[in-house]
């Protein structure tokens, strides 16, 4: 995806967040229940977390310098953990405001307004999720896709909440308002720890799937004719980038052009095949074959 456009994105994210936060914090006032507040409080995070994703998509597009020679694309991770602790802040503040739901002795109205304005908050928030989640994961972009799993969770925490209050109406059950509450939390909890513990994963050098390493290694073996095996194969995930590094044996009699040009094809063919791969080719003598990893074909 190009810088310009997931800047756009990014940037788009701030302004359907005000959009939500405002409609939300409409339902509330006309309606004035914790439920549609726990709601309401959960787009102040959106709108924070689209502002720490636009700021980790410019910076993580920034070419590699002498201080950072791999690049800076684990920037975006950080923006998803910080997006992951927010998430459980706002979770806190809606435990809250159950607290006082519980304890106080005010009892939400009935509003047409309140809960059309509502829906439109919640349809608006599930597009432009499904928006973020399939562009993040075309263009290999962990802050959109961490964005787009948030405003997820909200869609559906917001149609329970929703739902919920229509029922508190129905059947006067003033309980059930800030109990609403209660459950919304718990979800924005579980979406903030998966978020974070996700990200980590990505901040520790996590690996490529099994599939693209079933991938690199059938690309590796039909492409290396003229080696011997290739063994000690590793990679490594930084936001939109794949590291990959192994060992290439070839014949101990081989010129270092004839080597050379088996890794030039092994790298266009798996650069081809392999969004974001930067490889590195560490070429042994045939003494040093391991008999085991990759078998060229």
């Amino acid at each position: 995806m190009k810088l310009k456009l997931r800047l756009r994105i990014a940037f788009a994210s701030i302004v359907v967040g005000t959009l939500v936060l405002g409609l939300k914090s409409g339902a509330y006032y006309y309606t004035g229940s914790i439920a549609l507040f726990s709601d309401a409080l959960e787009s102040t995070v959106n709108i924070a977390s689209s502002i720490a994703t636009l700021a980790a998509v410019w910076f993580a597009s920034k070419p590699a310098d002498s201080n950072h020679p791999y690049g800076h694309d684990k920037a975006e991770y950080f923006a998803a953990v910080l997006v992951g602790v927010m998430i459980v802040l706002a979770a806190l503040s809606i435990f809250h405001a159950a607290w006082l739901g519980f304890t106080g002795d005010d009892r939400p109205d009935y509003s047409l307004l309140g809960i059309g304005m509502n829906v439109a908050a919640t349809l608006l928030n599930g597009v432009w999720a499904r928006y973020l989640i399939h562009h993040g994961k075309s263009g290999r972009s962990p802050a959109l896709v961490a964005d787009g799993k948030h405003l997820m969770t909200d869609v559906v925490s917001s149609a329970g909440v929703l739902a919920g209050f229509v029922l508190v109406l129905a059947t006067g059950w003033q309980v059930l308002d800030p109990t609403l509450a209660v459950l919304v939390g718990l979800t924005v909890l579980w979406s903030g720890w998966g978020l974070v513990k996700e990200s980590v994963g990505g901040l520790m050098d996590e690996a490529a799937s099994s599939d693209v390493l079933d991938k690199i290694r059938l690309l590796i073996s039909e492409h290396g004719e003229g080696a011997i095996e290739a063994h000690d194969l590793r990679t490594r995930i930084a936001g939109k980038s794949i590291f990959i590094d192994f060992h290439l044996v070839v014949p101990g009699d081989m010129s270092v052009e004839a080597a050379h040009a088996i890794c030039d094809r092994i790298e266009r063919a798996i650069v081809d095949d392999v969004p974001g791969a930067r490889i590195t080719i560490h070429v042994e003598p045939e003494h040093k074959a391991k008999h085991s990893g990759i078998v060229v074909l």
